[in-house]
């Protein structure tokens, strides 16, 4: 994707592989600022504060992270502990763990000699395979809004839920994959975007959609239901952090509200799923998928700019209140449309048929 016409990954490995550029995702939308993060404590650092956020981008930096502590150090023991300390960073997007564990199986029969450069290139090729990976998504989920308005024969309308763009992965991103890939193909949209509190992810959408040409309106998160009541949204798709082989789909806190609106008004709801963020291994996800609880500030308190075009702060709600800060919910399979993956769009029944040979282990 671009900014100002410059054609821009949200993450770069940096000359002489010292470490890695990304962009600065606290300081967007109202600015564009790029930090280098050298060391393993740099890159868990930007993940935990969501300076790196969006569960395929927090895998490939995880990934980085883990070619940075090798090459301070490239013992079993540091090995363990980077792989240890990394996954904490962020709890629920099972791509950190998924690209850790990769991670650490390329690299843990090799002699410690060697180990750092075959981290590195192993990185690179996560990296590599994740801008691959949603550019497929894409394509599928264009497919899908196309039908929509070769059906409708008007413009479509889709709502979105959070960030699922490309400043969320590597390039091109998942449920936005989608809507760059129809509108480029001339297929006339618009998107409803969700503010998405208590971050405010859904900026970071409208700030991309801007850039792209893309037509787009932002709306309070309440405000969903009462447009798809209107018969103002067509389909609902979304990103996720990390879906079940039964199809339950795990997102940003909010998501589960969406759909329950979208199933009662006969709107189809789409999540759009890059394989690695498939956890083969979870049944039940309301009782096996941690749910990150982050600090209360994010609720007490909101940034932007001033009178002056200046970055502030503002306390909405006085330190002493007592929050709740879910960070994601999870959304049944029941109410789930399709789920669109690099192999094709899937019923959560059917997901393991695209996936055969992870399913069977």
């Amino acid at each position: 994707m671009k900014i100002d016409g410059v054609a821009t990954r949200s993450l770069w490995p940096l000359a002489d592989e010292r470490g890695v550029g990304v962009i600065d995702q606290t300081r967007l939308p109202h600015m564009v600022a790029k930090l280098e993060l050298t060391t393993m404590a740099a890159v868990e650092h930007a993940i935990r504060a969501m300076q790196v956020r969006g569960a395929p981008l927090i895998g490939v930096a995880g990934a980085y992270g883990l070619a940075l502590a090798l090459r301070a150090d490239a013992s079993d023991a540091a090995l363990a502990d980077a792989h240890r300390a990394l996954n904490a960073a962020r709890p629920t997007a099972v791509n950190l763990r998924w690209a850790l564990d990769r991670m650490r199986a390329a690299v843990a029969l090799l002699p410690a000699a060697e180990r750092s450069a075959a981290a590195w290139r192993e990185a690179g090729r996560i990296a590599d395979e994740d801008v691959e990976i949603n550019r497929a998504i894409g394509v599928y989920g264009a497919q899908l809004i196309a039908e929509v308005h070769r059906r409708r024969g008007r413009r479509v309308q889709v709502l979105t839920h959070c960030n699922a763009g490309w400043i969320a992965t590597v390039d091109y991103g998942t449920a936005l994959s989608a809507v760059y890939q129809a509108h480029d193909a001339g297929v006339p949209l618009h998107v409803w975007v969700d503010e998405t509190r208590p971050r405010n992810q859904g900026l970071l959408t409208a700030w991309e959609l801007a850039a792209h040409g893309v037509p787009h309106t932002l709306i309070a998160d309440n405000a969903g239901g009462h447009l798809m009541q209107h018969g103002e949204i067509d389909l609902v798709i979304v990103g996720a952090d990390r879906v079940t082989a039964r199809g339950d789909v795990c997102n940003k806190i909010g998501t589960y509200l969406k759909a329950l609106a979208a199933h009662d008004n006969g709107v189809p709801f789409y999540a759009a799923v890059p394989s690695p963020t498939i956890d083969w291994s979870v049944r039940d996800a309301l009782a096996e998928i941690p749910i990150e609880d982050r600090g209360g500030d994010e609720l007490r308190r909101v940034s932007g700019l001033n009178a002056g075009g200046e970055p502030a702060e503002v306390q909405i709600a006085p330190p002493a209140t007592a929050v709740a800060n879910p960070a994601f919910d999870v959304t049944p399979a029941r109410l789930v449309s399709g789920i669109i993956t690099e192999r094709g769009v899937a019923a959560p029944a059917a997901l393991a048929h695209l996936f055969p040979q992870p399913a069977a282990e």
